[in-house]
C-alpha cells in the first residue's frame, strides 16, 4: 500500500513516499523535491558475515543521465564507474549511518540511491541522506536510530534549506548537516571565511530543520513501518577476557606510550603481546576471541588514561600540537613545492600551473557542461603506514581527503581575471599517523605561494578530536591515529586567520552538545593561529617571480570583431601561430586573448602575430603596407595581416597617373595614410604622406634630413615574414579575381 508524508521546510516541500516503487527491498522510499526525484533502498542479509572484521556496509550513489534528459557520452553510451560527485555524495550517506548500527552487528547491508528525475535547479545530493535514512528507519534492519541530513546555504545573511546550484554558488557557507533529535552525527562545510558563530547557527539551523524531517519519517514509519529483526550482540567471554587482562594489561599500557617507543615500535609491541594472548588458546574461535578481548581492553586503557589520568598516548596536553617541520621549494623541476611534517605525518605536495586548456571538463546532472581550474589530488601510497600495498587508482578515501582539502583552499584562490592560470595540486602522504588531509591543506597552501600564486591568504588545518564517556569528556588538537581509532568525533577545520573555509566532522556518538562542538572550534581556532604563525616563518608571502618553468601569461584585449580573423577557418590561422611560436592561445569571447609561453621570445613573437591580425586601422595613421593587387582604378594595400585598404589612383602620387603600374607592382612595400573608413572600407592615400615627406625636406638638413634610402624604406615594421599566417580569406568577389580576367591592356582596348 501507498504511503506517503510531506515535510515543509521554510517553504521548501519534501515528500517522502513508500509501497509503490522497490517493495521486495527491505526497506525502501521515494523523495520528491519538486521534480527532482530519488529511490533510496536498504537491504540486510539475515546471517552475519564470518570472519568480518569490521561492518560489512555499503553505500551507493547514482546520477543517471536520463533522470536530467541525457544520453551518456563515450563509445558504450551508458554509466560507466561512478564519477567523483557519486563517489563523495556516497561518503556523506555512509559517514552519519555507519556509527550508529548496534555494535557487532555484521550482517552485509547495502543502502542505494539513484536519482530518477532531476530538475536542473536543484541539487539532490543531500536528499540522499535523507531518503537513506528514512529506507532503513521503516525496514526491519536493526537501525534504531531516526536520522536526516540536509544542506544549508547562507545567502544575504538568510539560511536557505536544500539550497539550488546558484544559491550554493552565491552562498558565503555551504553546509552539510546530519543528526538524530538528540544530537549532531556529521558536519560538512565549505565557507569564505566564516566565523565560528556563523558555523554554530549554521549547524543550529541546519539540526532544527533534521527535527521536522525526523518529525516526517516517523509519521511514515507509524504507517509503513516494519517490525526491527531481533538483535542480540555477541556478548564477550568474561573467562577469556581476564586471562587476556591478567596476562598483558600492565605490559600493553607501557606499549601504547608513543612518546617513549615511537608510533613503529609501539604498535610493534602491541602486536607482539597481542600474539602472546592468542597463544593461551587453541581453538581458532578462541582465538578470535582473544583478538575481540585484547582490543576491547586496549581501548578500555585508551579511555581511562585520557579521561580519569588526564594523559594522551603520546603524553601531550589536550592543546598540544606535535613538532612542526616546514620546507619549501624543495623540488627544483616543478613550479612549486613543499614538505609539510608534523609529528609522524609528512606530506609532499606540489603545485603545476597550466592553461586554460589544462581544465578538467565535467559533465554534471543539472545539464551543463562546466569545467574546474583547481583540481586537488591526494595520494595515500601503502609505505607511508610502513605496508605492502596494490598502487591503484584513488578510493574513496582518497577522493573524499582531496575534495575536503580542495574545498578549504579554494576560497583563496585568485580569480581567473588576476590570475588566469589553471592549478593541478597533488599532494603525496609520505608518512602517515593522523590528520594527513590537514597537513595537505597547509602543504597546499604553501606550494601555490612558492609557485608564485597571489593568494588571498594562507591557509592551515587542524584535525581535533573527542573522547566521551557520559559526562566526562575531552577535546584534543591534532589527533594522532590511535586518537582518531578510539574517539568519538573526528573534526577537521580549516582556515585563514579571517575565518574558516573547510569544516568536516564525524560524530560516532548522536549525542555531541552544540556547547561541546564550540569548545572544539575554540580550541582549533587556536592551533590555526599557532599554525599559521609557522608557515608564515618558513613563507610570509607569494614568492614575487614564478618557476622559471612555469608558463608566463601574457594577456591582450582585441576586438570581438576580430576573433574570427585569429582563429581563421576551421583555427587554421591560430594553429599557425602556435606552430610557430610553440605557446599556448585561449581565446575568450569577449575580446581578451591569454597567451601562455615559458620563453619570452616566442611570447613576443605570438604577441606581435596577434596584434597584427586584430590591428584596427586608424584614420591619420601612416602605415607600412604591401601592394597584394593591382586593380585599374588604384590598388590594394595590405596594411596589417588580412586588412588592406583601397588606394585610389588619384591618391597614388603627387602627379597624375595615367596607369597604376606604372608607379605600383604587386609586393611593392609602401607607406600609406589611412583617410577614411566606411564600414570595412578603408581608404588609404600615398599621395598625402609624400607630401608630409616633402614638406619636411623644406625644413634643411637637420633632422630631417633626406636619407639614401627610400622613404618607403626608413619606415621600422615587423617583416611579413615573421607576422604570422594570413587568414585563408579566399576569392574577392567584389572585387574579382585577376588570373580570369586576362591581361590588363587588353582589357583596355
Amino acid at each position: 500500500m501507498k504511503h506517503s508524508v510531506e515535510i515543509d521546510l521554510d517553504g521548501r516541500k519534501l515528500t517522502l513516499e513508500t509501497g509503490r516503487l522497490a517493495k521486495q527491498a527491505h526497506g525502501s522510499v521515494m523523495v520528491t523535491s519538486g521534480d527532482t526525484v530519488l529511490l533510496c533502498s536498504a537491504c540486510s542479509n539475515a546471517k552475519p558475515k564470518v570472519g568480518a572484521a569490521f561492518f560489512p556496509l555499503t553505500v551507493d550513489y547514482r546520477e543517471y543521465t536520463y533522470a536530467a534528459g541525457r544520453i551518456p557520452g563515450g563509445y558504450l553510451k551508458r554509466e560507466g564507474r561512478p564519477s567523483d560527485r557519486e563517489i563523495l555524495t556516497s561518503r556523506l550517506i555512509d559517514r552519519p549511518i555507519r556509527p550508529l548500527f548496534p555494535e557487532g552487528y555484521s550482517c552485509e547491508t547495502q543502502v542505494i540511491s539513484m536519482v530518477l528525475s532531476a530538475a536542473p535547479d536543484t541539487d539532490p545530493a543531500t536528499m540522499a541522506i535523507t531518503g537513506a535514512a528514512a529506507a532503513l528507519a521503516i525496514s526491519d534492519i536493526p537501525f534504531e536510530h531516526v536520522l536526516a541530513g540536509l544542506r544549508v546555504a547562507v545567502v544575504d545573511g538568510q539560511f536557505i534549506p536544500y539550497p539550488s546550484y546558484e544559491q550554493q554558488k552565491n552562498s558565503k557557507l555551504n553546509i552539510v548537516v546530519a543528526g538524530t533529535e538528540s544530537g549532531i552525527v556529521m558536519v560538512e562545510a565549505g565557507a569564505n571565511e566564516a566565523t565560528e558563530d556563523e558555523v554554530l547557527a549554521a549547524i543550529d539551523y541546519g539540526h532544527e530543520c533534521c527535527k521536522k524531517i525526523i518529525a516526517g519519517i516517523r509519521q511514515l514509519m507509524a504507517l509503513a513501518g516494519k517490525k526491527k529483526r531481533v538483535f542480540t550482540p555477541v556478548e564477550r567471554n568474561a573467562a577469556i577476557y581476564a586471562k587476556v587482562e591478567a596476562l598483558v594489561r600492565e605490559r600493553l599500557a607501557d606499549a601504547l606510550d608513543t612518546k617513549k617507543y615511537g608510533k613503529t615500535e609501539s604498535y610493534a609491541k602491541v602486536d607482539a603481546l597481542e600474539a602472546e594472548a592468542q597463544a593461551l588458546f587453541t581453538e581458532d574461535a578462541e582465538k578470535l576471541e582473544a583478538h575481540i578481548c585484547f582490543e576491547s581492553l586496549r581501548e578500555k586503557i585508551f579511555r581511562h588514561e585520557m579521561l580519569e589520568l588526564r594523559q594522551r598516548p603520546d603524553r601531550r596536553a589536550m592543546n598540544e600540537i606535535r613538532p612542526i617541520s616546514i620546507e619549501v621549494g624543495v623540488l627544483p623541476r616543478v613550479h612549486g613545492s613543499a614538505l609539510f611534517t608534523r609529528g609522524e605525518t609528512q606530506a609532499l605536495v606540489t603545485t603545476t600551473l597550466g592553461t586554460k586548456e589544462d581544465e578538467q571538463r565535467m559533465e554534471t546532472l543539472n545539464l551543463q557542461e562546466t569545467s574546474k581550474r583547481l583540481m586537488m589530488h591526494y595520494n595515500f601510497p601503502p609505505f607511508s603506514v610502513g605496508e605492502v600495498g596494490f598502487m591503484r587508482g584513488p578510493g574513496r578515501r582518497e577522493v573524499g581527503h582531496g575534495a575536503l582539502a580542495e574545498r578549504s583552499i579554494s576560497a583563496v584562490i585568485p580569480g581567473n581575471g588576476d590570475f588566469p592560470y589553471t592549478l593541478r595540486i597533488v599532494s603525496d602522504i609520505l608518512e602517515s599517523n593522523g590528520s594527513s588531509s590537514m597537513a595537505t591543506v597547509c602543504g597546499a597552501s604553501l606550494s601555490m605561494m612558492d609557485a608564485g600564486v597571489k593568494t588571498k591568504a594562507p591557509v592551515a588545518g587542524i584535525a581535533m578530536g573527542l573522547v566521551k564517556e557520559g559526562d566526562k569528556y575531552a577535546i584534543l588538537t591534532d589527533i594522532a591515529a590511535a586518537e582518531d581509532h578510539y574517539g568519538a568525533m573526528d573534526f577537521k577545520v580549516a582556515g585563514t586567520r579571517s575565518g574558516i573555509t573547510g569544516l568536516q566532522m564525524d560524530i560516532k556518538v548522536p549525542n555531541v552538545s552544540t556547547s561541546i562542538m564550540k569548545e572544539a572550534l575554540a580550541q582549533a581556532n587556536e592551533a590555526r593561529m599557532f599554525l599559521l604563525d609557522k608557515m608564515e616563518a618558513a613563507l610570509p608571502e607569494p614568492r614575487s617571480e614564478m618557476s622559471p618553468y612555469a608558463p608566463r601569461i601574457y594577456t591582450l584585449t582585441v576586438p570581438t570583431d576580430k576573433i574570427r580573423e585569429i582563429i581563421g577557418p576551421g583555427g587554421k590561422v591560430i594553429r599557425g601561430i602556435i606552430e610557430q611560436t610553440g605557446v599556448k592561445i585561449d581565446v575568450h569571447d569577449d575580446g581578451t586573448v591569454n597567451i601562455f609561453a615559458v620563453d619570452g621570445d616566442s611570447a613576443k613573437r605570438a604577441i606581435q602575430m596577434v596584434t597584427d591580425i586584430a590591428a584596427v586601422a586608424e584614420i591619420g595613421k601612416t602605415y607600412l603596407g604591401t601592394v597584394v593587387r593591382i586593380a585599374e582604378f588604384g590598388a590594394f594595400v595590405e596594411i596589417f595581416p588580412g586588412t588592406d585598404g583601397l588606394l585610389h589612383i588619384s591618391e597614388i602620387s603627387e602627379n597624375r597617373v595615367n596607369e597604376v603600374r606604372d608607379e605600383l607592382n604587386e609586393g611593392d612595400q609602401i607607406l600609406v595614410k589611412v583617410l577614411a573608413q566606411e564600414g570595412n572600407r578603408i581608404k588609404l592615400s600615398r599621395k598625402a604622406v609624400l607630401r608630409e615627406q616633402r614638406e619636411k625636406l623644406k625644413g634643411g638638413a637637420g633632422e630631417g634630413a633626406p636619407s639614401d634610402q627610400p622613404a618607403e624604406k626608413q619606415a621600422e615594421r615587423t617583416p611579413s615574414s615573421d607576422r604570422g599566417p594570413r587568414p585563408d580569406r579566399g576569392p574577392r568577389p567584389d572585387r574579382g579575381d585577376r588570373g580570369d580576367r586576362g591581361p590588363r591592356r587588353d582589357r583596355r582596348r
